[in-house]
């Protein structure tokens, strides 16, 4: 429950500070005496949005702070527990605000400087607001579906399929990335199939290049090779004056040398070595020069396969093994590419399968949204009818969407407040049919069948009793009593009947003190609360009868907050 609020320096209000009590609590006063003040007030500190114009005339700043009383295990501080913004035996939150006109505003919790996001997340679990412009939150799809779903307590089965709802987008974002790049790779594919053909059909081999060069070389130069062989070999085998004939000369005079001198015989070996190995080479000189002719067509295909060597190198790079490694990455990324085909269609397999989940949970959900559709709609209509809209009748639609693009987070399902005014009419949806008083009462009742399941400890009405009048205010202001019994509830109104039933009574006043303005509020009770009644029913003029109406009110009320109490 909301326990105390200080407001300091905002809007008309020079310092306020209010305690409050659980149970059902009425603002009243005149018409801009400034009621709305408190609400926004509120509203700022569960994250509505502020302004420096919001400050106090001649003030720097305006400071706004809430205590909240709430039991140990609800889910506001369960979860400020986990993320250690509280210990573990609070039970209590402290929300401060504070506008500057210099725009630097400052938000505490529990003492701690904390962010605007923080508020704005704990605000709709702490306070509930619902004003004149509220009630138009009833239009809604997204409002009406949330409705079905929290009075048939399906926010665990909700939760399974939006599970699987995000996985299936999931999985549905991962198939349209690899879809979109397919085209990319298939063009990469393409221009990679042709590097690696054109390296592969080279055959290279490493080094090649310079035996190539080498053999360019001997073509190029055959004719002199061929005479340079030849005399060479001439050398070797020519006449009496031939190397091999001077060492055969050689080789005797030793022999005979040696036969005279054996001393001399470790030089004959020498000698007859060089012969042998002279004689190979004139062998092979003789060889070299007989293969040694001019071949054009062959050093056309030398100088052919040196040219496609370069032409590959200014492709891949500076070497044959620069060009052999750009084919292996070439290799390399043609198999990924092709493993990722295959993943393209596991992609789109797990997409079936995550769609098949979906579809599961959105049946299952689609049920249980029907059977609790049609349960809201009698318990609405009997709060309606209690509400003086007997001939009113109130149904939720649940219409089922079947393909894929229809599915969205909350389901698959379209929920439509209809209603139908008056008897034998058909029902028609709410937005097209509804006055403004209507929707207060709508608004009442759906709040009043959903008050067990409904874990916001503090609701607050701005005026929703707008448009309405008579018995069904009464009625109106017995629901919000009853509504106490389960949460905190705040309520602005002009209607008598509906302050009448509250337990707690606050007035706000508005007056000029040395030409300046103020708002105040301040509790009522006794006379005091009876005078304001009365003021309700019968404006300035406050006749015996006025007042004796507004004391029945009052002891009527009472008696009814006795039996409510009783009941709870």
């Amino acid at each position: 429950m909301l326990a105390e609020l200080r407001i300091k320096n905002f809007a008309l209000i020079d310092e306020l500070h209010l305690s409050f009590q659980p149970g059902f609590t009425v603002l009243t006063g005149e018409t801009g005496a400034g009621k709305s003040l408190l609400i926004d007030a509120i509203s700022l500190l569960v994250g509505g949005r502020g302004s420096s114009e919001q400050i106090r005339s001649g003030a720097e700043e305006a400071q706004l702070e809430a205590s909240f009383h709430l039991l140990h295990e609800h889910p506001v501080l369960r979860r400020l527990r986990t993320s250690g913004v509280i210990a573990d035996g609070d039970s209590d939150l402290v929300l401060k605000r504070v506008l500057s006109r210099t725009g630097r505003h400052r938000i505490y919790l529990n003492g701690s400087l904390c962010p605007l996001r923080t508020l704005e997340d704990l605000g709709g679990t702490l306070v509930d607001i619902h004003g004149q412009h509220e009630q138009q939150s009833l239009l809604s799809p997204a409002s009406q579906i949330e409705a079905v779903d929290a009075f048939g307590s399906l926010e665990r089965l909700r939760d399974e399929y939006e599970s699987a709802y995000r996985q299936w987008k999931s999985r549905l974002a991962e198939l349209e990335s690899i879809t979109r790049a397919a085209a990319d790779r298939g063009q990469r594919e393409d221009f990679l199939r042709f590097q690696l053909q054109e390296i592969e059909q080279a055959g290279l081999n490493p080094d090649e290049d310079a035996g190539l060069h080498a053999e360019r070389q001997r073509l190029l130069h055959a004719h002199r090779l061929r005479e340079l062989a030849e005399e060479a070999h001439g050398e070797l085998q020519g006449d009496e004056q031939g190397v091999l004939s001077r060492l055969g000369r050689l080789g005797r005079l030793l022999a005979d040398l040696t036969k005279t001198d054996p001393s001399m015989a470790d030089s004959v070996d020498p000698v007859t070595g060089a012969a042998i190995q002279l004689k190979e080479l004139a062998g092979r000189l003789r060889l070299y020069a007989d293969r040694m002719d001019a071949d054009p067509a062959r050093q056309n295909e030398v100088e052919g396969r040196l040219d496609l060597i370069q032409r590959l190198k200014k492709k891949y790079g500076g070497t044959i093994e620069a060009i052999l490694a750009a084919g292996d990455r070439a290799k390399t990324e043609v198999r990924a590419i092709e493993e990722s085909d295959s993943r393209s269609a596991e992609g789109a397999a797990a997409v079936r399968e995550a769609f098949q989940r979906v579809q599961e949970f959105a049946q299952r959900l689609s049920k249980k949204r029907k059977d609790a559709a049609k349960r809201l709609s009698e318990s609405v209509g009997a709060e309606l009818a209690a509400l003086k809209m007997e001939q009113a009748l109130f149904e939720v639609l649940v219409s089922k969407e079947g393909e894929p693009e229809e599915f969205g987070p909350t389901g698959a399902d379209r929920v439509e407040f209809m209603l139908a005014g008056n008897a034998g009419e058909p029902p028609k949806p709410l937005a097209r049919v509804a006055s403004g008083g209507e929707l207060s009462r709508i608004m009442l009742a759906l709040k009043t069948v959903l008050a067990e399941r409904d874990q916001v400890p503090v609701l607050v009405f701005d005026e929703i009793d707008t448009g309405v009048g008579g018995a069904a205010a009464a009625t109106m202001g017995m629901r919000l009593r009853k509504l106490g019994s389960y949460h905190q509830v705040f309520c602005i109104t002009h209607l008598a009947q509906v302050a009448s039933q509250a337990e707690h009574h606050f007035l706000v006043s508005k007056g000029t003190d040395n030409r300046r303005t103020s708002t105040w509020a301040a509790p009522l009770d006794g006379k005091g609360r009876e005078d304001e009644i009365a003021r309700m029913l019968g404006g300035t003029t406050l006749t015996k009868k006025i007042r004796e109406t507004a004391a029945e009110l009052l002891a009527g009320a009472g008696r009814g907050v006795r039996d409510i109490r009783r009941q709870a």
